[in-house]
């Protein structure tokens, strides 16, 4: 899910690509979106964007010289709009070709020039969404990392809050106090403080003053003659800051921004910088399990108390990414080249195997069939035989049964016939 520096970048390449541009006719909306039409429509407009939290705002402003046409085309726009994006789980910007739309391309805006240029907002998942004339969500607060005085104090003044009394690793991602911090974020954060994940976040944060001591500090010259203090205080420097889990929520973020330099290039990408800088998220070594909310935490060392009862490391998911997916963080060649790293050790794998030669597998298959045939010719031969057999047998079984009857019939006869010579002598008497 694309982070804070994830958007802030996404402004940044939007600034930089519409730089100059100027962009023209109806806001377009795909047909499978459900997300609002934009009652946008100009001859001449310019974009520019911004960033806050989770959240990127598009501004379309339409150019002065446009403004006198306005008493004839009453329908065109006569002042700016904005509108709001949240990109859910995948989406991103992209300015292209008008032959070359990516596949997910929900809403486009149109350049004034032939050929013709589309910036999309691109979101193959649909968990995105937009909203014109839209503001920040008034849910959300500050941003971390360029409204950090006002982010510190929010958390500072609500630890009373009930939500504090879950575990750091899930109020960190409570957009109400922590607006740009997401999963991968938690992870490397609460790794550099050292602080087990399910610790109650009251007690890790109570300790924490509502200023920042190092914030407006310039760095410490090495100019500085006596070597030993200087080792000292920078020392004392790194640790203070590495205890301060706000300070970490507004400066590791900033370090992703930084990464990348002039900002995501989606034609030159290359994410080796990104999974260079993570130390503990989907790193070798490191922990998992899921949190309360069924989310996934990395981490090192123990748990902490608050560790979910039954919880269980999760399997490990292939990722899959389309070449028109996006990070702005620099995530998509690493995937990427895991992938055809796997694709290398099955291919050579298969070649390990000994396959054998056709004239072999032919042969096999003739004499498979040839057996079968002379099964198939024993098979009536055999039935013939047992049929015989079968009805010699019995008749014999008739026969003995006739033999053990007979007897009996022949006593029988020998009676009758005595009695009725027994019975006539008597007559003649």
């Amino acid at each position: 899910m694309p982070e804070g520096p994830e958007l802030h970048l996404a402004s940044q390449f939007v600034n930089r690509m519409c730089d100059g541009v100027v962009f023209t006719g109806p806001v377009r909306k795909s047909e499978v979106s459900k997300s609002p039409d934009v009652p946008f429509t100009c001859e001449a407009y310019r974009i520019t964007a911004t960033s806050r939290g989770k959240e990127v705002k598009l501004t379309l402003t339409p150019l002065k010289s446009d403004e006198k046409k306005q008493s004839v085309k009453p329908r065109k726009a006569d002042q700016a709009m904005d509108i709001v994006f949240r990109f859910g789980m995948s989406g991103f910007f992209r300015f292209t070709a008008e032959g070359e739309l990516p596949k997910h391309a929900h809403l486009r805006f149109y350049s004034n020039e032939k050929p013709c240029r589309v910036l999309s907002f691109v979101d193959a998942r649909r968990f995105g969404s937009w909203q014109p004339n839209g503001t920040w969500q008034p849910d959300r607060g500050p941003c971390i990392m360029f409204e950090y005085k006002s982010f510190r104090e929010n958390v500072l003044s609500h630890l009373s809050d009930r939500a504090f009394d879950k575990p750091i690793c899930e109020v960190l991602l409570n957009q109400k106090f922590f607006n740009g911090i997401g999963n991968y974020l938690r992870a490397e954060i609460l790794f550099r403080l050292k602080t087990p994940p399910f610790v109650q976040a009251r007690t890790v944060l109570e300790s924490l003053e509502s200023e920042d001591l190092y914030e407006d500090e310039k760095p410490i010259k090495e100019e500085i003659g006596d070597t030993k203090t200087f080792d000292q205080t920078t020392k004392k420097k790194v640790k203070m800051e590495a205890d301060d889990l706000l300070r970490l929520c507004h400066t590791v973020p900033l370090e992703v921004v930084n990464l990348g330099g002039k900002g995501y290039d989606p034609e030159k990408a290359d994410y080796s910088d990104f999974q260079a800088w993570l130390q503990c998220y989907y790193v070798d070594g490191m922990k998992s399990i899921r949190d309360h909310n069924g989310r996934t935490m990395w981490f090192s060392g123990v748990p902490g108390p608050m560790e979910p009862k039954g919880s269980k490391s999760p399997k490990a998911k292939k990722r899959r990414k389309k070449e028109d997916d996006h990070d702005y963080t620099r995530k998509e060649k690493v995937a990427r080249s895991r992938s055809e790293n796997t694709k290398q050790e099955k291919a050579s794998k298969q070649e390990t195997v000994p396959k054998k030669p056709k004239k072999e597998k032919d042969i096999a298959q003739r004499e498979v069939g040839s057996n079968r045939r002379k099964l198939k010719q024993k098979r009536p031969e055999i039935n013939t035989l047992t049929g015989k057999n079968i009805s010699t047998a019995h008749r014999r079984k008739n026969s003995t049964a006739k033999t053990a009857v007979d007897p009996q019939r022949r006593s029988g006869r020998d009676t009758r016939q005595s009695s009725k010579l027994h019975a006539g002598i008597q007559k003649l008497s």
